[in-house]
């Protein structure tokens, strides 16, 4: 088959190469020529704008939009000037399922179909695959299954698509849904290990110096948390054989085998939004969520958002107590 990809960041670029190795047709654009140009050194067409990129493609087209959830509905716009009906335009990326929703009902006025497909695999995709998440009409999806099948890691091909990594999940806006699910547990899992390695680290905290003053609570015990813990290696040994090995704990070990004391990192964590988007639909459908709620609000507090609140404690502490600031 053929397929235009616009966007070739981390993710667009490794996907347009998977299937160029699987043997279809390419034509990619990005707004950086340089990264269409190194597409086109290995099979790709590059394409110089978005009208090159749709007269490059035979009728009915796919597209495939790997782009930020922020320029979609402006690179849609842009588009449709192109395209004809029967065309297909696929979202990849992290938007809402809402704005999915809406985007398919627009299009099908014109004829054109739209798929929400969720993308999960990273930078390691092109080697393991992308489990793949796809919202939209079940013909359109049989008709682009040959993409869907190459992109997924892929199994024995009598097995099902589930199996082997891509799954029609529903109608428009079903498979954005199921990715921004997927992505909230993702924060909530990265949260749990991360808060197990700390403890472990902070084992060691019984041979430091107590400080005894009336501002900080005494360690009732030091001799219990004398452990001097090597970080890699527990991540390494937990890989092997434990219930909460996982590819994020593979990751893990590679980080803390990499930066032991991850000296690289200042400790600010992002979210794109699907985090934040996953706790208002439990809050909407009164659905508990409190690990999923609490890994996205550490998040915040990571960048500095608790800072104000935290100025207020104190102040309050101060106000009723006289406690002053201990010194870092």
């Amino acid at each position: 088959m053929e397929i235009g990809m616009i966007g070739l960041g981390r993710m667009g670029a490794n996907m347009a190469t998977r299937l160029l190795r699987a043997g279809h047709r390419c034509v990619v654009y990005d707004p950086n020529p340089q990264a269409a140009q190194a597409l086109s050194e290995t099979g790709a067409t590059a394409a110089a704008d978005l009208a090159e990129l749709c007269d490059q493609l035979a009728r009915p087209r796919a597209l495939w939009l790997m782009v930020p959830a922020a320029v979609v509905g402006s690179l849609i716009d842009q588009l449709l000037p192109h395209l004809d009906p029967e065309d297909v335009l696929i979202d990849g990326g992290n938007s809402h399922y809402q704005d999915a929703i809406r985007r398919a009902e627009r299009l099908a006025q014109q004829q054109i179909h739209f798929l929400d497909c969720g993308t999960s695999g990273g930078v390691w995709g092109l080697e393991r695959g992308y489990c793949l998440m796809i919202g939209g009409e079940e013909p359109v999806v049989k008709r682009l299954e040959p993409i869907f099948q190459s992109l997924a890691p892929g199994a024995d091909p009598a097995s099902t698509p589930a199996e082997q990594g891509y799954l029609h999940c529903g109608p428009s806006g079903a498979g954005h849904f199921v990715k921004m699910i997927h992505n909230g547990i993702e924060y909530a899992l990265m949260a749990a290990y991360a808060e197990g390695f700390n403890l472990l680290k902070r084992a060691s905290i019984g041979r430091e110096e107590q400080v005894a003053d009336a501002e900080t609570a005494p360690l009732g015990h030091p001799e219990y948390y004398r452990y001097q813990l090597d970080l890699p290696q527990i991540a390494e040994l937990w890989r092997h054989g434990s219930v909460i090995s996982s590819w994020l704990l593979d990751l893990t070990a590679a980080a803390l085998r990499a930066d032991p004391q991850l000296e690289g990192f200042s400790g600010r964590v992002s979210d794109s939004g699907e985090g934040r988007w996953t706790c208002m639909a439990a809050i909407e459908t009164g659905t508990p969520a409190p690990l999923l709620t609490t890994a996205l609000y550490e998040r915040f507090a990571s960048r500095g958002e608790a800072s104000f609140a935290n100025q207020l404690l104190s102040a309050m502490r101060y106000q009723f107590g006289g406690h002053r600031e201990k010194d870092q």
